[in-house]
């Protein structure tokens, strides 16, 4: 093979296969291309070559592992995101296998690659009295502080992603009898999710006159949809102002995804079946919601008050011996 055959590869991963075949996310190929351009520039210092002028050989399986320990200890990225790029890097190797079996041997060896095992802490979620702080936090005397509360209030009835959020529109929105929300989840799957009356209330006075509008649900100051950035900094934002009221948030690290583990949690205790959860938050599989059961603590104490204590007979220990007898009255 030439040495131009590498970047023909990319591309046509990029273009033929990521967009086209698999139809990927945008979030999806900007985290491949991310992977990738830090590849490239790590295997160009490596070899002493122009990206453009690597091989398919150039990048191997000891390559790949050094690259790997790099984004872990140069770019401090967390064992997490290590196996999210050594993820992308597979996917371009099937392709790279299936395009030419003569590297099948090659790519085998960088397929065969682990991900690195890594603690998986629990869930971060706000109780009812942080809740509370949180949608007080918005100025609802200003448009921007409405739109905030509106949107705190929705994220946290309905436990939508960030991404689900932010690509809401008035059009999406369904209010009256059976009220509910529609969006196109993870996985290009559309789910409907009901709206409780306040928050059906809430959007309906947001919306105002353009009910069926294909606007923006929650548009920036300029009109445009918001960013997944500007998502977060809002989240952020209102979470510092709700802190001076409700301290406990401010030991708490508030991103949008825990409004909506807090959602999945508010759930939980009212009862509901993990399944019917699964299906509220669009989970492809239930074994994804038991990270709520063992986060919980109060369904662990309930379990914990169904336990009876062991019936043993307490007392202050007497040895038998004579020499320990001793000591012990030392």
């Amino acid at each position: 093979m030439s040495a131009a055959t590498l970047p023909a590869l990319i591309q046509r991963f990029f273009t033929d296969r990521l967009c086209i075949q698999m139809e990927a996310s945008p979030h999806t190929v900007a985290s491949y291309r991310d992977t990738f351009r830090l590849l490239m520039r790590f295997a160009s210092a490596r070899h002493g070559k122009p990206p453009v002028k690597l091989a398919v050989e150039d990048i191997d399986a000891d390559l790949v592992a050094d690259f790997l320990v790099y984004t872990e200890t140069a770019r401090g990225n967390s064992a997490r995101s290590r196996n999210t790029r050594l993820a992308a890097i597979r996917s371009f190797f099937r392709y790279v296998a299936m395009t030419d079996p003569a590297w099948l041997l090659h790519c085998q060896r960088i397929l065969a690659m682990p991900n690195k095992r890594y603690v998986k802490r629990t869930v971060t979620f706000l109780d009812a009295q942080e809740i509370a702080a949180l949608l007080a936090a918005p100025d609802r005397s200003t448009w921007t502080g409405r739109r905030d509360h509106a949107l705190l209030l929705l994220a946290l009835q309905t436990g939508l992603r960030a991404s689900e959020l932010v690509g809401l529109r008035c059009s999406d929105v369904t209010l009256g009898t059976g009220a509910h929300i529609r969006c196109l989840g993870k996985g290009r799957k559309e789910r409907c999710t009901p709206l409780r009356r306040d928050t059906a209330k809430l959007l309906k006075a947001w919306m105002g006159n353009h009910p069926d509008d294909n606007r923006p649900l929650f548009p920036s100051i300029r009109g445009e949809r918001l960013s997944r950035d500007a998502l977060e900094y809002l989240v952020r934002k209102h979470c510092l102002t709700a802190s001076r009221a409700c301290p406990s948030l401010a030991a708490k690290r508030v991103t949008p995804h825990t409004l909506r583990h807090s959602t999945a949690m508010d759930l939980l205790h009212h009862g509901v079946d993990q399944t019917v959860i699964a299906l509220w938050l669009g989970h492809e599989s239930v074994a994804t919601t038991q990270i709520y059961i063992h986060a919980d603590m109060r369904m662990k104490e309930k379990a914990l008050a169904r336990v009876a204590a062991p019936q043993v007979l307490t007392g202050r220990y007497r040895p038998d011996d004579g020499l320990l007898a001793f000591l012990e009255g030392l």
